[in-house]
């Protein structure tokens, strides 16, 4: 069906390719209308000058409102203004799980440089101090950058990320009120205009059909409150079916919203009746039917005045003091965490998505409720066909289907140029309540199997073409689904990898499927260091889930080769004492599975770590024990190491005849062996601590 093109804001937009990270935001509507008084306002707030840190602009609306569309817009029409950059990360998850700022640091990092270390998460997540924010703040300054920010749960997860950098800008989406944060002013958005929404609906839907029904489609956009989500829902569905009115539309939308409200209020006081009996202390659930929506805007029904577009947008507020240069002055201790804002039953997105669900096909209304078991509900062919368990072709053109009728966003494709699509965060709720009514939780179980095993075979072949001569190559994939060289398995784990990170935190986090999530753990622990740019906290990231399912089950010998891991990978990043806490645990679990050369590895590691941080006494007691145990199993090479790793301990106290003794043994031992470099090595030592003594040191 031809489409016009909706009335845009040319803005000042980039070239293509000229700014770096502008694809890195969601592709977001082909057609956008309206919203150009939001923009302007989010220009005139980035222009005023704030002192001591980077300015924060602030996008506040409801779900379904277009505060991403329009965040991703205004991105692009001032990237050129930030020639180092543009980055994006999530701080919500669709079901409303909070992102704490420690990991958005490290996803903004490996974005700003991918060549750069990315530290590894430090004890505290949410803090100032946490290693990743401190690692950007320090990144960014000099630079100029902006920083998106979609779907920010509070201030604490933005004010860890703030650089000592006025040339730098931050733009937050939120879908509540985002307070704490000195000197900001929100741009409020509400329901588009009676233009803008008519234009939208006209190029979504096609002209004629709207321009033969000027009433009907206002009264559509009246139904649709004018929210940008539920007119591209309705959209989607009036292309379903040519023949249905649009007058017809906005009566069977009315309809089905007030369905929706009958049957929340018709459950609401069975849901009342747990909450009076419910311990004091502990949080009522919340019932989204009859809890209203924070409100963001005195009005966000649609304006069917005539107003020009964005009339109803604010304009910035004058100028507030200027931030102190204090980072301790940028936020007022606020309240814990909100909860997400949720999309009441009443809404008419939820009624738009109720009538356009209805039309699916089952196949189409299976995919768009299973892949809300995607990592991060996104999903390409080759995940979503391993989910519904079909091949990739047909998966590719369901999701393309559902794409089309507005039920599901486009991301940004893959190194490949494979198609990406996510399901949006303000039907994810509804998707998953409709999934566990309809679906057994077999199928559910077997999806997720399905999902990981797939992933487990990617994973595999992708480290047999990178390193071919490590073992032999697994069972090939389909043709669809199968990496075609090195190079396109070295693009495919990296462009994935926080999506198989993803996967596995997922499946270990729910408990039921250890032995896949352990299979998908080990591959990519053997693929993504072949690919030269696996970052030293992805690898943490991996260890941890080791131990967590290796305490799970009671293997106190993997939990121990799991804190080994994570210790080293600490030592790597020099936070020795935080290396040094890995070391004693893992010490413990070795003595609980009786291991005797765990221990002692435990031992050593930990002995290095107070040598690391001067503490000469710890470094030779935890030596001495680490080389009692290796004697007593009879290795001599550890012996000998271990030998010369006392003297040196007793160097540092001027122990010097005990550490005359252990050099002399290590000698001994050495010779034994036939070590004629190591015996150099101790030799050059020993001679180098007499000559120091006979001068008197």
């Amino acid at each position: 069906m031809a489409r016009k093109t909706a009335t845009m804001d040319p803005g000042s937009g980039a070239p293509a390719g000229a700014v770096p990270g502008l694809d890195r935001l969601p592709a977001g509507p082909a057609l956008f209308a309206g919203r150009r008084a939001e923009l302007a306002a989010l220009r005139a707030a980035a222009a005023r000058p704030v002192s001591g840190r980077c300015p924060v602009l602030v996008l506040a609306g409801r779900p379904g409102s277009g505060r991403t569309a329009l965040a991703a817009r205004f991105a692009r029409t001032v990237g050129a203004d930030y020639p180092d950059g543009v980055l994006f990360a999530r701080l919500s998850a669709p079901d409303g799980g909070r992102v704490p700022p420690g990991r958005a640091a490290r996803v903004l990092l490996e974005q700003l440089d991918p060549q750069a270390p990315v530290p590894l998460p430090g004890a505290v997540e949410d803090g100032r101090d946490e290693p990743g924010c401190v690692a950007l703040r320090e990144a960014l300054a000099g630079r100029r950058v902006l920083l998106v920010l979609d779907d920010v749960r509070d201030a604490g997860q933005v004010w860890p990320l703030l650089a000592d950098e006025p040339g730098c800008l931050v733009l937050a989406t939120t879908a509540g009120p985002l307070t704490g944060i000195e000197d900001i002013d929100p741009v409020i958005l509400g329901g588009l205009d009676r233009q803008a929404s008519g234009e939208l609906l006209a190029d979504l839907v096609g002209g004629t059909r709207i321009s033969c029904d000027p009433v009907g489609g206002a009264d559509l956009a009246e139904a649709c409150a004018s929210g940008p989500a539920a007119l591209r829902l309705m959209a989607g569905w009036l292309r379903g079916d040519p023949k249905i009115a649009v007058t017809d539309a906005a009566r069977e939308l009315n309809r089905v919203v007030g369905e929706e409200t009958s049957a929340a209020a018709a459950t609401a006081p069975e849901e009342e009746a747990p909450k009076k009996q419910q311990k004091p202390g502990r949080k009522q659930p919340r019932n989204p039917s009859r809890e209203p929506s924070p409100d963001l805007s005195p009005d966000l029904s649609p304006d069917l005045s005539g107003k020009k577009d964005g009339e109803q947008a604010a304009e910035p507020a004058p100028a507030v003091p200027e931030a102190a240069g204090d980072p301790a002055t940028w936020v007022k201790p606020g309240p814990e965490p909100a909860e997400p804002v949720p999309v009441p039953d009443n809404d008419p997105l939820l009624g738009a998505f109720t009538l356009l669900y209805r039309t699916l096909s089952p196949a189409q209304a299976r995919m768009l409720r299973t892949l809300t078991l995607a990592p991060a509900q996104t999903a390409d062919p080759r995940t979503a066909s391993a989910l519904v368990g079909c091949p990739a072709p047909e998966a590719a053109t369901t999701l393309a289907a559902l794409a089309e009728r507005e039920l599901l966003g486009e991301e940004a494709a893959a190194a490949d140029g494979t198609p990406r699509y996510r399901v949006p965060g303000r039907l994810y709720p509804r998707l998953v309540r409709l999934r566990e009514r309809e679906d057994r939780p077999a199928e559910t179980e077997l999806a997720r199997a399905r999902l990981l095993e797939r992933l487990v075979r990617l994973t595999e072949s992708a480290r047999a073409l990178l390193d071919p001569a490590a073992g032999p190559a697994p069972e090939p994939l389909p043709a669809a689904l199968r990496l075609r060289s090195a190079a396109h398995a070295r693009e495919w784990l990296l462009g994935e990898r926080e999506l198989l990170l993803g996967a596995v935190a997922d499946a270990i986090g729910q408990g039921d499927l250890d032995g896949s999530a352990g299979r998908l753990v080990t591959a990519l622990l053997r693929a993504l260091p072949l690919t030269g740019g696996a970052a030293p906290a992805d690898l943490y990231r991996l260890h941890e889930l080791v131990l967590t399912v290796a305490e799970r089950h009671g293997r106190p010998r993997r939990a121990s080769a799991a804190l080994l891991n994570l210790g080293d990978l600490q030592v790597g990043a020099g936070r020795w004492e935080q290396a040094a806490a890995h070391y004693r645990a893992a010490l413990e679990h070795a003595r609980t599975a009786d291991d005797e050369p765990l221990c002692a590895r435990a031992l050593e590691a930990a002995a290095g770590c107070h040598r690391a941080l001067g503490d000469a006494v710890r470094a030779a007691d935890w030596y001495g024990r680490a080389l009692g145990l290796r004697q007593s199993l009879g290795d001599h090479a550890a012996e000998a190491r271990l030998l010369a790793r006392v003297a040196e301990a007793h160097t540092a106290q001027r122990r010097f005849e005990e550490a005359d003794r252990e050099y002399r043994a290590a000698l001994a031992v050495l010779r034994r062996l036939g070590d004629e470099r190591g015996r150099e090595a101790v030799g050059v030592a020993l001679a180098d601590l007499r000559e120091r003594v006979d001068a008197g040191w």
